[in-house]
């Protein structure tokens, strides 16, 4: 996870593939709830009155009221200790592999999860069948190592449909494309109408859409959409990279470059930042993002104003997205187990809190709905409509997914882009590596 940038803020470097994105502006290192409140002190295993968590940018943001409030209501301070992506990695996993521990609670990504899981408490104590009922399928399934939940979802995130409303409800643009395609313009639903609509929207200097080489999760939805029973893995562990849904889900992404012309060149070095600054500039019609973007769209941009939202465009099997979560977890051999324990349960009480930040997301079905159909929330709807999605599902549970994603995926993607592209054969050729890592 990184920073996402508007296109009047100075470059930065390109976003991770390691995550989803996070909000900007969130800033400090370290910061400690200490505001007073009414009731006792809440005490751990080792009678501490407070609690120390660590977390990126994104974390810092949506744990700050939670701690706040936990302050206030059981008077235990709880310090976030605000790290770099790649940094919280490397804390956790050094301190959990020694032992010698500063941190009671740590906010991580999912796909962290299986090669922290051994040196992680289990937290099923949490999960009761309501908890279980309010949070999304794929995200609980996420947070379940080997029969054990290691995790319990802080926030959660999936990419929706973006579109030019201003285009779309156009009576001259509606004219027009019926004329066309001999149906009316409305937010696509399928992968036929998403084409048909880039493809009429292409024009006078303006894109249907973009095509992002340079991150996963976009072509990973559409493997889904296509009705792969998983993305790269099954169920069971077996490389599934070669079947016939990530093919066919291959050459439908690539063909929005390759065939139609319908994003800008250079698809193959497109990412998260690139396809933001194109869609906030005006310069394409429509972008597959992730559903936090709608309310961070800044006054300056040209589409300010003007954008719709729906949710993710379905294949064969309907609508479905790659979650992007993160978890709340507790270390196996923290000395403040019960008080971690409590913290992720008030987190849990208190999800709604998130959507108060600037990363603006919660974990639970009930936190989303609270403000879904209130003006500015628009994007929300979707959101639920797309994790709720009987086809969305999370990414495999390997220690190698990160690797699989930086050596394997994205350069299979980015091959498919050029012209001629053999997509079974790239799939065969990618299965071999994937088969070497896990």
């Amino acid at each position: 996870m990184k920073i996402i940038r508007t296109s009047e803020e100075p470059p930065r470097p390109a976003l991770s593939r390691r995550g989803f994105l996070q909000a900007a502006g969130v800033a400090g290192v370290a910061a400690a709830a200490t505001a007073c409140g009414a009731g006792g002190g809440s005490s751990g295993s080792a009678g501490s009155s407070s609690l120390r968590v660590v977390c990126e940018s994104g974390g810092f943001a949506e744990l700050t009221p939670v701690a706040a409030l936990f302050k206030k209501q059981t008077g235990t301070t709880v310090t976030l200790t605000q790290l770099p992506y790649d940094g919280l990695f490397s804390r956790v996993s050094s301190e959990l592999g020694s032992g010698a521990l500063s941190f009671d609670v740590a906010a991580i990504d999912a796909i962290w999860l299986p090669q922290f899981a051994p040196k992680l408490a289990a937290l099923d104590e949490l999960f009761t069948p309501a908890v279980k009922a309010d949070l999304f399928p794929a995200t609980l399934d996420e947070g379940q190592i080997g029969g054990r939940y290691v995790g319990m979802p802080g926030w959660t995130n999936v990419e929706v449909l973006f579109y030019r409303r201003d285009l779309f409800e156009s009576p001259a643009e509606q004219k027009a494309f019926k004329a066309r395609y001999g149906y009316d313009l409305a937010p696509p639903a399928t992968w036929q109408q998403f084409t048909d609509a880039a493809r009429f929207f292409t024009k006078g200097g303006m894109y249907g859409t973009d095509v992002k080489g340079d991150v996963e999760t976009e072509f990973l939805a559409h493997v889904l959409q296509a009705g792969s029973p998983g993305v790269v893995l099954d169920s069971t562990g077996a490389v599934i990279i070669d079947n016939a849904q990530h093919v066919k889900a291959l050459e439908f992404y690539s063909s929005l470059s390759n065939q139609y012309k319908v994003a800008p060149s250079g698809a193959a070095q497109v990412g998260w930042p690139e396809a933001q600054n194109l869609f906030y500039q005006g310069k394409t019609a429509m972008t597959r993002f992730w559903a936090h973007l709608y309310r961070q769209i800044p006054s300056t941009a040209s589409v300010y104003g003007k954008v719709g939202v729906a949710p993710m465009i379905g294949g064969s099997a309907g609508i479905a997205g790659i979650p992007g979560p993160f978890y709340l977890s507790v270390p196996a051999k923290g000395a403040n187990t019960d008080l971690a324990l409590k913290f992720i349960q008030f987190a849990y009480d208190h999800n709604a809190l998130g959507i108060g930040t600037s990363l603006g997301l919660a974990a639970r079905k009930s936190a989303f709905a609270q403000y879904a159909g209130k003006p500015g929330y628009e994007s929300f709807t979707p959101l639920l409509t797309t994790l709720s999605a009987p086809a969305t599902r999370s990414r495999p549970k390997t220690a190698g997914w990160q690797q699989i994603v930086d050596t394997v995926l994205v350069p299979t993607i980015q091959k498919s882009l050029t012209p001629n592209a053999d997509f079974a054969g790239l799939l065969s050729a990618a299965r071999g590596s994937v088969q070497s890592i896990v």
